[in-house]
């Protein structure tokens, strides 16, 4: 028996209101990473964090150097609206950080720069003893609708993308603020959006906020931090259905599950207070 009631059956791996349906197409489509996903999070260590996000990268890493997400990269249409870089805000007032996601005509999807700026304002509230809260947010209508697309395949190399997630995953830095860490999101919140708030000591989200783990289709896993977060809240066994079957959940199903702790409009900014609120 796999842990967590875990199985590669899509009728016992389909979490109401993903269907049994729903995950038998995704695992179709997408054997091979279907596969090394059941795999994975029958394995991984959810107790050690760092050590599973070093699983979980190891294994990305080979999925990108597969034919299925050749297929993908050679398939998809770049878009033009992601042209722009993005930017991340951090603001410290007293012992609180504030990081906003601002990319919002790219819907806060996560670039490279953004990516080494969430990495590098998660270190300082980890590292600095006098820093009580960190807090993530996203701007405009939707918190975060994943990494940027038209940077995957940039490196097709795993031992190579290995290399560069280990040093630059703004999920290690997220893992050691440990309850330091809240976030809250608002419409769309995909992929390693998702991934990294997951982490979140307390989640909180609006009620239009929806929730998704669309990697399956690229050929891919989660791989920013996801393997290791989503299950550590809501269970292996609804983490894959997630993910095998790619489809959305929204707020009142993540509450549920407990994938977000609240679900709110309206967060109370207290730059003297340690939590968000709520």
């Amino acid at each position: 028996m796999r842990p967590d009631s875990l199985s590669d059956d899509p009728a016992l791996l389909a979490a109401p209101p993903i269907s049994a349906d729903a995950v038998r197409a995704g695992m179709a489509a997408q054997p091979a990473a279907a596969r090394a996903l059941l795999d994975l999070l029958a394995m991984i260590d959810l107790d050690d964090a760092m050590h599973g996000l070093e699983q979980e990268s190891l294994e990305y890493g080979r999925l990108q150097g597969s034919d299925a997400h050749g297929r993908w990269l050679a398939q998809r249409i770049p878009a033009a609206v992601y042209r722009e870089p993005g930017r991340v805000r951090i603001e410290r007032i007293g012992n609180v950080i504030d990081i906003v996601l601002d990319r919002p005509w790219a819907l806060n999807a996560i670039d490279r720069p953004m990516r080494d700026a969430l990495h590098e304002g998660f270190t300082v509230a980890a590292l600095d003893p006098e820093v009580m809260a960190v807090r993530l947010r996203g701007a405009g209508r939707a918190f975060c609708i994943g990494g940027d697309l038209d940077e995957f395949g940039t490196t097709r190399d795993p031992a190579v993308a290995h290399a560069i997630r280990m040093e630059t995953l703004p999920a290690h830095a997220i893992v050691r603020c440990g309850g330091k860490f809240t976030a809250h999101v608002q419409g769309g919140c995909v992929g390693a959006g998702l991934e990294m708030a997951a982490f979140a000591h307390r989640f909180t989200a609006t009620a239009d906020a929806w929730f998704q783990l669309p990697e399956l289709a690229m050929g891919l896993i989660p791989g920013a931090g996801g393997c290791v977060s989503v299950p550590r809240r809501i269970g292996r066994a609804r983490t894959a259905a997630m993910i095998l079957s790619g489809k959305r959940i929204g707020a009142r199903t993540a509450l549920a599950w407990g994938l977000i702790d609240a679900i709110m409009d309206d967060v109370p900014v207290d730059h003297g207070q340690a939590d968000i609120g709520g």
